[in-house]
Order: structure tokens, then C-alpha cells, then sequence
């Protein structure tokens, strides 16, 4: 990372964020407006058009900052971890309802009513956040009613604030979800945005790529001979590669080798990666 990392201050040479002033060269400054991502997922693309690569996604109810709008691309700045990039503009809503409960499960549907027999209306991840009205019970099954009418299964989500004890836990719901470059959701992450998630779930906020959290996650970490240091939550870095301990042997990481997340063991990954990309480039423990 650098003092001003593209990836996660918004300074272009035409624009910049207003906050920024003084520290780096723009055209103009401005303030960035209040908007909130109002669709189950939104890809942050490096440029804005559709076939520009996904650096990370966004879920319903994160908060942004939107310094630019033009040709339905929106160029924003999620408050959550500071990622900047863009987004489609109609992704984006107003900050109308204080959000009030979380999805605790890695995946759960949207119906247009309470009533599980209802044409799903959508599906949301884990990490996404909603506003809940009123409760409703259909057939023994409990729903959390939405603003919209919409529901939700109430055993799929927490209050907001409500953390999990254990990150690792946390992670391990996610074995056999899809690998995704830039997926920071249930229906495909990637190996930094599930240590991003799952610790966000536990109550931690960590930044989003993998050389980032090497250089601001916890305490590095020396593992000694044959890794015999290391303990469940410890995290273990390649470059570009970030793997979760759940033990003193094994790992659970989102990874292009299974393209799941997976557990592997220690021992075996690093003879595995190392034959391409080189040894372990580090260690910390959170």
C-alpha cells in the first residue's frame, strides 16, 4: 500500500474527494453524497463500463459515498473499508431507513411476502444488511417483514451489532461456496474477502485486499520450525493469498486450486503453492 492508495482514497486528476484537499493534485474537489446499495450485490469495477474487471462487490444496505455520476456509472467510496471504484447508478438508493438486522447465514431468499411458498424475489448474502418493520408467522415459520412487504426467514438474521464469537466458525459456513475473484459474498468470495466477512461478522472490520490485511491485520507472527507456533485464527500469507488456520495443521481458504473453499493442510499447501508462486510471505495473528 501507498500513502494514498487508489484503492482506497478517490483522487483522479479531473476529481477528487473533498477530504483529500492539500494532499493530492485534482482538477476539483467535491464532497462526497450519501448513498446506500439498494440490490442483493453490486461489483466495484476498476473503470466504469461492464466489461471492466471486478476489484470487490458491495451488499445491500453498505453506505457509500458518491463523488461522480455520469453515464449510469456512479464513482463511490464504501464507508465500511474505504475500497473506491464504480458501480452501475442504479444500484444505489437513498439512506431512507436506518438498517436494523444483519444476515447471519451465508445465504438466505427474499420472498415478496411471509410465506415460504411465495416465487422468491431475491437472494442475500451474509453481510448484507436490512431494516426490519414488523414480525409475521405463516404455517409455524417466522419472517422479519421488510419496509417493502418483503420478508425474510427471522432465524436467518441477527440485530445489527450482534456479533459472532469466532471468526473461524464464521468461515467455515462458507466450505463449498464458489470461488469468485473480487466475491465478498455467499455466492462466491474470494480467499481476502473471507477473512473480510468473517471477521466483520465477528466484529472486526479489516481492509479488503490481501496485501493490506498482511500489513494491518494484528501482530506478525513467527511460527517457528515446521509452523508449530501457529493456532486456529492465525492467518497465513502468500503473495496475493491469504489461507485462516482452524488448527495447528489445517486451513480453510477461497481458493483457484479447488475453486471452493476449502480446508487443506498447511504442510500440503505451501508445497503446493510454492511449486508456482513461492513460500508463505508471512504470518499474523488478529
Amino acid at each position: 500500500m501507498t500513502a494514498h492508495d487508489a484503492r482506497l482514497h478517490a483522487f483522479r486528476s479531473d476529481l477528487a474527494d473533498a477530504r483529500l484537499k492539500g494532499e493530492v493534485a485534482a482538477d476539483r474537489f467535491v464532497a462526497g453524497r450519501p448513498a446506500r446499495i439498494s440490490v442483493p450485490m453490486a461489483d466495484i469495477r476498476k473503470a466504469p463500463k461492464t466489461d471492466s474487471g471486478v476489484n470487490t462487490q458491495a451488499l445491500l444496505g453498505d453506505d457509500v459515498l458518491v463523488f461522480e455520476d455520469r453515464e449510469g456509472w456512479a464513482w463511490i467510496q464504501a464507508e465500511r473499508d474505504g475500497y473506491v471504484g464504480y458501480v452501475a447508478e442504479a444500484m444505489l438508493g437513498t439512506r431512507d431507513h436506518a438498517p436494523t438486522h444483519i444476515i447471519s447465514v451465508p445465504r438466505t431468499f427474499l420472498y415478496p411476502g411471509p410465506d415460504l411458498r411465495f416465487p422468491i424475489a431475491g437472494q442475500l448474502s451474509m453481510g448484507s444488511t436490512v431494516t426490519v418493520t414488523s414480525a409475521a408467522e405463516t404455517r409455524g415459520t417466522h419472517y422479519a417483514v421488510l419496509p417493502s412487504g418483503e420478508a425474510i426467514i427471522a432465524g436467518h438474521l441477527r440485530p445489527v451489532g450482534e456479533m459472532a464469537g469466532d471468526y473461524v466458525s464464521v468461515a467455515e459456513t462458507f466450505l463449498g461456496t464458489p470461488y469468485l475473484w473480487g466475491g465478498v459474498s455467499g455466492f462466491g468470495i474470494d480467499c481476502s474477502g473471507l477473512v473480510q466477512l468473517a471477521m466483520r461478522m465477528a466484529g472486526r472490520q479489516v481492509l479488503r485486499d490481501s496485501d493490506m490485511q498482511a500489513a494491518s491485520i494484528g501482530e506478525q507472527l513467527e511460527p517457528g520450525p515446521d509452523f508449530s507456533g501457529l493456532q486456529r485464527g492465525d492467518l497465513v500469507f502468500w503473495k496475493g493469498h491469504v489461507a485462516i488456520m482452524t488448527d495447528a495443521e489445517t486451513m480453510i481458504h477461497a481458493n483457484g486450486h479447488t475453486m471452493l473453499v476449502s480446508r487443506e493442510g498447511l504442510k500440503e499447501a505451501v508445497a503446493r503453492i510454492g511449486y508456482l508462486y513461492g513460500g508463505p510471505t508471512g504470518f499474523r495473528r488478529p
